[in-house]
This record gives structure tokens, C-alpha cells and sequence, in this order.
């Protein structure tokens, strides 16, 4: 039986390795998962960031995932967390894809809501004289409280601790859609008509709920949806994660018997 190709976008600050648990999953069930590193983003992060890091844009980003994915033979799932979610909904109108998996998406143009938690998270990023065109990294207590709420400390110390450098440019992008020449996080839903899963933690700080619920809103295929109590913004690790990764296995129940067919 062949089985979908899933393709894995992190999100901002991180690599691939937040796939890690669920490639592990998902590899031992038969299925193949590709997990790229943004550039740059697969350097050691105890290293300076190189300042053109910073100048990289959502595009450039958007343009090195398209050409990642028309590598890939067979059809192909993309799942996306955070960032990567954007990003996802972004390649998905430029590559022939089978569905989405969106796992705690932050917003495009059409799905943006402003929250004072999202705000309170980035204060320590955006308040840096030129973060907009420099390499950035969030300090551990914005990150603590935004982004690791809800962690043990313990996990929460090594989550922090992997994390990488990344572009300001992006990042202002992605705050302020509407004051970028090329709208570089415009969607058109339209395209996305292919089934999609979405997740989210009820206690997400940084892209909150309700970026969620837009997107699903949004998208034009079918959509399961699912908000978790309790939970953060980091899905990746104990009960959280085997529940995230007993939804996508039950939801790629239904591609495996169309390629099947």
C-alpha cells in the first residue's frame, strides 16, 4: 500500500528536530518523513548567527520549501507547526499536495488576531532597535512564558536550549502583513481544497486560538478540528504528543485507502 509523504515544516526559532517524536511514529508505520532545515537554521546555535540571516524574507523561505517538496515522488502531506504552518498554507498554493496538517498555525494576512498574549510574547524581539533586518532569538523567559507555557521546567530548559537564530525580516513579515510591499503571507483559500487537520493548545500564547479557528474558517476542504485544554504552544512532548499523533494517524486513515483505490 502506498502511503503519503509527510513533510515537515518547523517553525520559527527551531529545526527539524521538533519532528523527532512523531517521525519516529510515523516512520515505524510505514510512512516517509521529510523534515528540511529552513536556511541557516541547521547551524549550531552557539555560533553567531550570519547577519544575512536576517535579510531572508517569508518568500525565501517559501521558494527553498517548494523546491524541497518537488523533489518528492508520490503524493504528499504538509505539516507545518507555528511558522511552519504558515508556510505550508503558503507552498500549498504553488505544489500539488494531498492535504494539510496544521498544528498550531500562526496567521496569514486572512487569519491574523491580535492578542495581547501574542504581543507579550515578542515584546523582548521586536522592541530591539533594527530586529526587523537582524538575525533574532527570543530570550528564555518570553519564551518560557509564551511559547513553553504549561512545560516542565526540565523539558522546557532543553527545548530552549536547541533553539536557532532567525530572520527578523520574517518575523516583521509576519507582524505587520499588511506594511509588506509583497504581502509576502497572502493566501488565496481558494486553492486549499484539499482535507486538512488543525491543532491547537487552548492556552496558546503565541498563535493564539483563535488564528486557528480563522484558518479553519479559511481553508476550502474539509477540516477536522482540534483545540486542546490545557495546552500551549509547544505540542511536542508526553500525553500531548501521542494525542497529536493519534489524531494524524486516525485522519491518514483516509488517504491511505484512496491511494490504495
Amino acid at each position: 500500500m502506498l502511503k503519503p509523504t509527510l513533510f515537515c515544516i518547523h517553525g520559527l526559532w527551531a529545526t527539524p528536530a521538533t519532528f523527532n517524536g512523531l517521525k519516529a511514529r510515523f516512520e515505524a508505520a510505514g510512512y516517509r518523513v521529510v523534515a528540511p532545515a529552513l536556511p541557516f537554521h541547521d547551524r549550531d546555535p552557539s555560533l553567531p548567527p550570519p547577519p544575512a540571516l536576517g535579510e531572508l524574507t517569508v518568500e525565501d523561505y517559501a521558494a527553498f520549501l517548494v523546491t524541497e517538496v518537488q523533489r518528492i515522488e508520490g503524493p504528499v502531506i504538509l505539516v507545518g507547526h507555528s511558522m511552519g504552518g504558515m508556510l505550508a498554507q503558503i507552498i500549498a498554493t504553488r505544489v500539488p499536495y494531498t492535504g494539510l496538517i496544521l498544528l498550531s498555525p500562526a496567521a496569514t494576512a486572512g487569519t491574523a488576531v491580535p492578542a495581547l498574549d501574542t504581543i507579550r510574547t515578542m515584546l523582548g524581539v521586536v522592541t530591539k532597535w533594527g530586529w526587523w533586518e537582524d538575525p533574532t532569538r527570543i530570550d528564555y523567559d518570553r519564551w518560557r512564558w509564551g511559547i513553553g507555557n504549561g512545560l516542565p521546567e526540565a523539558i522546557a530548559r532543553s527545548e530552549y536550549g536547541a533553539l536557532v537564530w532567525d530572520s527578523g525580516r520574517v518575523i516583521a513579515e509576519m507582524t505587520l502583513p499588511n506594511l509588506s510591499a509583497t504581502r509576502a503571507t497572502k493566501v488565496d483559500y481558494k486553492k486549499l481544497d484539499k482535507p486538512a487537520l488543525v491543532i491547537v493548545g487552548a492556552d496558546d500564547r503565541t498563535t493564539v486560538p483563535g488564528i486557528s479557528r480563522a484558518t479553519a474558517r479559511k481553508l476550502a476542504g474539509t477540516v477536522d478540528y482540534h483545540e486542546i485544554p490545557d495546552c500551549g504552544h509547544w505540542l511536542f512532548w508526553g500525553e500531548t504528543q501521542i494525542r497529536i499523533g493519534d489524531w494524524i494517524a486516525e485522519w491518514l486513515g483516509q488517504f491511505e485507502l484512496t491511494v490504495a483505490d
